[in-house]
């Protein structure tokens, strides 16, 4: 692994400021559209250049936090929407025969109704993926997925490739239903601890976290519900979208798309393997150690993760004891090794376990020394007793966690059943019945809600660009858009156009949000005939998946990703050595997925 290099910090701009100038141009243009009729056009502009500063001013050094730029954006473009519809509104109308009270009326319809906050933002499906994070956070906290993998690579006898294909199955299951964004944080992070242990390269640790980015964007496609495209898409296209057209359609792209990543994955990790034998007490129970940091400190790091929040106190320490972590040693041996004197390292061992276990740690890694005569039986006797009552707690938690997914899948079917009941009484079901897992456990159940909360803000910046995109087809801009689709359809042909759609859809899901892609693409198929809705449905989703992992901000799982490269593995990596270290697998991806959607589409002709 590299040693980290000097780089230039992201400098943000003044949000407060950037909004203040959208409300003085949004006062101009509304200014302007009250004097002058402006086209359509200029909206979908505004649109497009929201978008395209998103990419750009997320890549550059210069930033401006997204949730100002859209909600700044969507104040010019309600002023630009507002000249545009209200001489033709049925509210002027309305207005005029029964004065301002007929205001009422329409305010309560369309911003206090779940109905039109739907119609206007996805309210349904913004609320579902709020459930969802919590309820995968929640999940998250009782350490499953360490506990599935390290009994998959104890069972696989140390052997990389097969532990981390299983781990992928399981993830890519997985993010059809959950949240892929809580997915990947999992996976990365399991992916790493393994990878270290086998001492594989920097490039191997890469490529994994490209690898989970991939499993939980494309593979995860198969199902609506754990992919915010995907839901903006059924939401958009009801009731032709249902979950078995996920399961005919993008479940047969997503199995496809895992087996090339398999195929990759044996020739990045087919050698690695961990020696199961000579694995330090905390690698060899790794679910029960990040349980009790929870639990006692509220934070669960690496331990990279931990050396870097400590180097101040470490100083000139902090590069070796890095390099020590990535070589395969446990951060006790390395404390010992790089020469961190004993009170500093009883300090650190508390702070990263526990204060009452930071004797025995340091007793058992000191004794672990070359040539040491020291017997560490005692101290390993202490360690295994404490991590076991750790493990029954850990266990009663999975259990509780495991049974909230009994209310949480009952309320999907419901809603697959009778799309009157909200989308989003299932995660919130989830959740409810996942916290008792957690309730007891003061600092876990901060440390999840903690993270739930600071990923559900990621998501704000999508209401803004949804309402634009709602304007937009208020005033017809999508009736263009369909009118265009047919002209291509009687041109070029269904085949055409649906590998068009994809080709298009994978482009600009790369250098725009694939959330927005989704909204964007989904609505111009309003009024096709089914089949072909279904078809173009399926080279659109497929686009967006593949698409997202094309560059650093494509979709909300590159992103988190792209984070964790330049924190942990390589602070030099840029937006670049993105592109040129995920092309090779995205290329292979679209040619499968051409061919899919093409046999598709010649059998639906």
């Amino acid at each position: 692994m590299s040693e980290e290099a000097p780089r230039a910090d992201a400098i943000y701009l003044s949000s407060l400021n950037f909004l203040s100038g959208c409300c003085v141009v949004a006062a101009v243009v509304g200014a302007a559209g009250g004097l002058i009729s402006l086209p359509s056009w200029v909206l979908a502009a505004e649109v497009l250049l929201t978008v395209i500063a998103l990419f750009i001013f997320g890549s550059i050094r210069y930033r401006i936090d997204k949730n100002a730029l859209t909600f700044g954006a969507a104040i010019v473009m309600v002023a630009t929407f507002v000249p545009m519809w209200w001489p033709s509104s049925g509210l002027k109308a309305a207005v005029a025969l029964n004065g301002v009270g007929a205001l009422g009326p329409f305010l309560a319809r369309n911003f206090l109704t779940l109905h039109g906050l739907d119609k206007l933002v996805h309210a349904d499906t913004m609320l579902f993926i709020l459930g969802l994070t919590f309820f995968v956070a929640v999940i998250g906290q009782t350490r499953i997925l360490e506990s599935l993998s390290f009994a998959a690579l104890k069972r696989n006898k140390g052997r990389v490739f097969p532990t981390i294909a299983l781990l992928a199955a399981v993830v890519s299951f997985a993010s059809g239903i959950l949240d892929g964004v809580s997915m990947i944080g999992l996976m990365i992070r399991t992916l790493i601890i393994i990878l270290f242990l086998a001492k594989a390269p920097e490039k191997a640790a890469i490529s994994a976290v490209i690898v989970s980015t991939i499993v939980t964007t494309v593979c995860g496609m198969w199902l609506a519900y754990g992919e915010p495209p995907n839901l903006i898409m059924k939401s958009n296209l009801q009731p032709h979208l249902d979950d078995a057209f996920f399961l005919r359609y993008c479940l047969p792209i997503a199995l496809a798309s895992y087996v090339v990543v398999l195929f990759n994955m044996r020739k990045l990790f087919g050698a690695g393997r961990v020696e199961m034998e000579k694995l330090d007490v905390i690698d060899l129970h790794t679910a029960d150690v990040r349980f009790l940091q929870a639990e006692r400190h509220g934070e669960v790091l690496s331990a990279v993760e931990f050396v870097h929040a400590h180097k101040n106190e470490l100083q000139e320490e902090t590069g070796p004891l890095v390099a020590a972590i990535r070589n395969g040693q446990p951060l006790g041996e390395a404390l010992v090794s790089t020469g961190v004197s004993k009170p500093s390292r009883l300090l650190l061992l508390g702070r990263f376990v526990a204060e009452d276990l930071s004797e025995p740690l340091d007793f058992h890694y000191s004794s672990a020394l070359p040539n040491s005569s020291i017997s560490t039986d005692e101290s390993l006797r202490t360690i295994n007793a404490a991590l076991e009552g750790v493990r029954q707690r850990r266990r009663r938690a999975q259990i509780i966690g495991a049974g909230a997914f009994a209310p949480f899948i009952g309320f999907l079917i419901w809603h697959a059943v009778d799309h009157a009941v909200p989308l989003f009484w299932s995660s919130f079901a989830g959740f409810l019945a996942a916290l008792p897992a957690i309730w007891s456990l003061p600092k876990v159940r901060r440390l999840a809600l903690k993270e739930a909360r600071h990923e559900f803000s990621d998501y704000l910046f999508l209401l803004p660009l949804f309402l634009s995109i709602t304007l937009l087809q208020k005033v017809g801009f999508f009736d263009q858009a369909g009118a265009l689709l047919q002209a291509g359809i009687h041109k070029i042909g269904i085949t055409g156009m649906a590998l068009g759609q994809f080709a298009a859809t994978t482009f600009l899901s790369g250098v725009l949000d694939n959330n927005v892609v989704a909204d964007f693409g989904g609505r111009a198929l309003r009024g096709l005939e089914v089949d072909i809705i279904h078809l173009f449905a399926m080279a659109q989703i497929a686009g967006y998946a593949i698409g997202g992992c094309l560059t650093h901000i494509g979709s909300a799982q590159s992103v988190v990703a792209y984070s964790f490269l330049r924190k942990e593995l390589n602070p030099s990596f840029t937006p670049f050595d993105w592109i040129r270290t995920v092309s090779g697998i995205l290329l292979q991806l679209f040619l499968v997925a051409a061919v899919i959607i093409g046999v598709r589409s010649f059998f639906h002709g």
